[in-house]
């Protein structure tokens, strides 16, 4: 990510082009334009739309029309439709550079005045205006109004404790301005779910008590069988989970289909804002469809040829089996590089109710013995064909902030070293069957819960099951919902949840150290101060080691650091303490992630990062510019 704090930055994207091009209607469309029942193209797009770069990017202008098909392991994963289309505010390119997308330019100023410049005549898929009091509507009658949001306005806009002046400056321009730096504010924007800071405010407006009419919306309440406006306005009120049909989207497809079906088609949003350098307006494909299978089947599915661009299901292990049904399923599998910090990793949770568990996932030494008892060249060479790097979590090679020292901290297989930190830890005492005891004489029994959703998972988990036993420890690992898994890490019930490690292992100074700090509910080594800081004291705990709140202090100071140079200290004290604390135990990294495309697709990349952050997994690569060739 390139995004220094100068005293005034533009991002401007397209437009220079905009004015030249010709705007061409759309296929789809073209009935319903001949009817008179959606206005011509060149009403629909904004006056200035995105005239999206192919040539210099290598790609291919297109045709339109067609449909994708992929598969989605949960109904509520519908919303990964938001999270591929990528329509931001602000968004990054396939470099991580980031740029100006649904907004048509933004000027920032001391890195704490942010100038947002709407596109002229820019509409929600229902035609509605998208304007500067769409922005308005959500700071003032959602973000703070105490009875659709009880904690007040997202973390993220309150700097220092304080949150900005806000001001509509005319229609399509809208301004908030803190009192110091918020660097955070522009990644955030471009993030894989990002904080919409806008709403369709006109569609809303007729569910909310300070505007609807008061017969009307009470007979709302009513046929939605809810007890007050809020919670109806709050129910509809979704950008990201995307499962209200009739609420309006920025995004590529607009998805037609009711909440908790087995499929979902999404169609072609006629008035996206972005077009190809020939005036189509994008996205190429007309429809989506997504269908809801068991994850386990993923992988099957796809090689029979039931989808036509696959990530999600899929992993390492796979791979063998998908290169296999390429030729019958008529697809390509490319193998990107996982972005995550780690493939697979454990996270005793130092917040955990258990009071002997909690002290002992909070003892460095116990962390660091669980952490020297595996034998990660075995993972490595059993489960992914030697392709991964045995390693911690810690940032990836390609990253600027790599240092092989953190990646191998604690990460060789040591079965001395870690017996006798156990048994400093207190750990010492075993029972007639070899087992270590806790202090208070029950069985050093750890319960790690995963997702179950990977393969490659469960297999790893069984394998360090069998590395643990030689230390003495006994380890039960059982699967959960995924939803399950988190309200139960939320709650302090959970001993030692599994999953990825930072989102974001490629990052940058200037890239946010939030999962680095005590400042997030999910991250599973430290839920309840995560919620302490996300809710500003109003509910969980406040960090209670020395490590969780330096590593706070830390968070706060980069998030008001000027430069890049005293980000760049602050992310490597920060990166220095997970590797020496083990905070979260990485098991390999770099692990090849297989993506399964049709043959008839076009401009999708055959190498690329596969993140949530900051590439939201395909999002960043832009798949409203494929098409299906002849």
């Amino acid at each position: 990510m390139k995004l220094p704090i100068l005293s005034i930055l533009a991002l401007i994207c397209g437009a220079a082009q905009a004015s030249a091009i010709e705007p061409q209607e759309t296929p789809y469309f073209a009935e319903k334009v001949a009817k008179g029942e959606l206005p011509p193209v060149a009403e629909r797009l904004p006056s200035e739309p995105l005239v999206v770069e192919f040539e210099s990017r290598g790609r291919t202008i297109g045709t339109q029309g067609g449909q994708v098909r992929t598969l989605i392991g949960r109904a509520k994963d519908v919303r990964y439709a938001v999270v591929y289309g990528y329509a931001r505010l602000v968004g990054y390119d396939e470099n991580f550079t980031l740029k100006s997308d649904l907004l048509e330019s933004v000027q920032v100023k001391e890195g704490r005045i942010f100038t947002l410049n709407i596109r002229e005549g820019h509409k929600w898929s229902n035609g509605d205006p998208f304007t500067a009091e769409d922005f308005r509507y959500w700071w003032e009658d959602v973000a703070n109004n105490e009875l659709l949001s009880p904690s007040g306005p997202p973390e993220l806009m309150v700097v220092n404790g304080a949150m900005p002046e806000f001001e509509v400056v005319d229609e399509t321009t809208v301004q908030y301005a803190w009192p110091t730096p918020n660097p955070r504010f522009l990644p955030a924007l471009a993030g894989a779910r990002p904080p919409f800071i806008y709403r369709p405010s006109t569609f809303m407006k007729q569910f909310h008590g300070d505007y609807a009419d008061p017969e009307k919306l009470k007979k709302l309440v009513y046929d939605n069988a809810v007890r007050a406006w809020p919670t109806l306005h709050n129910k509809l009120d979704n950008l990201y989970n995307y499962d209200n049909p009739d609420l309006p989207t920025l995004q590529p497809w607009v998805n037609t289909t009711p909440k908790n079906n087995s499929r979902y088609v999404l169609v072609r949003n006629p008035y996206y804002h972005r077009v190809d350098p020939e005036g189509r307006q994008l996205p190429y494909v007309d429809t989506i469809e997504m269908t809801v299978a068991a994850g386990g089947l993923i992988p099957a599915k796809v090689n029979r040829g039931e989808a036509d661009l696959q990530a999600r299901g899929l992993s390492f292990s796979d791979a063998p089996v998908l290169k296999k049904g390429e030729k019958e399923g008529g697809y390509v599998t490319y193998l990107w590089t996982n972005g995550a910090a780690s493939d697979i990793a454990l996270y005793p949770n130092q917040t955990v109710n258990d009071p002997v568990w909690r002290e002992l996932n909070r003892d460095v030494r116990f962390r660091r013995a669980l952490s020297l008892a595996i034998n990660r060249q075995t993972i490595n060479k059993s489960l992914y064909f030697g392709m991964a790097t045995p390693a911690a979590v810690a940032a990836l090679s390609s990253s600027p902030l790599y240092n092989a020292d953190y990646a191998e901290a604690y990460a060789s297989l040591d079965r001395q070293a870690a017996n006798n930190l156990l048994d400093e830890a207190g750990l010492e005492r075993r029972d007639s069957e070899g087992w270590r005891l806790l202090p208070d004489g029950r069985r050093a029994e750890i319960i790690v819960e995963t997702a179950g959703e990977r393969l490659v998972e469960t297999d790893a988990l069984e394998l360090i099951q069998e590395m643990w036993k030689e230390v003495g420890l006994k380890m039960i690992f059982r699967p959960l919902d995924r939803d399950i898994l988190r309200n139960k890490a939320y709650a302090g019930e959970s001993m030692m949840p599994v999953w990825f490690g930072w989102d974001n292992g490629v990052p940058t100074p200037d890239a946010s150290p939030r999962a680095l700090a005590p400042v997030d509910q999910t991250n599973f080594s430290w839920p309840a101060w995560g919620q302490h800081f996300q809710t500003h004291g109003g509910a969980g705990e406040p960090p209670a080691t020395p490590a969780a709140k330096r590593l706070l202090q830390l968070f706060n100071r980069w998030a008001s650091a000027t430069t890049d140079s005293e980000k760049a200290a602050i992310w490597e004290e920060m990166l220095e303490i997970h590797a020496d604390q083990v905070m979260a135990i990485g098991l390999v990294s770099g692990a090849p992630q297989p993506i399964v495309v049709s043959k008839r697709l076009r401009n999708f990349p055959e190498t690329g990062v596969y993140a949530w952050d900051p590439a939201a997994h395909l999002g960043a690569y832009r798949i409203d510019e494929l098409y299906y060739a002849e």
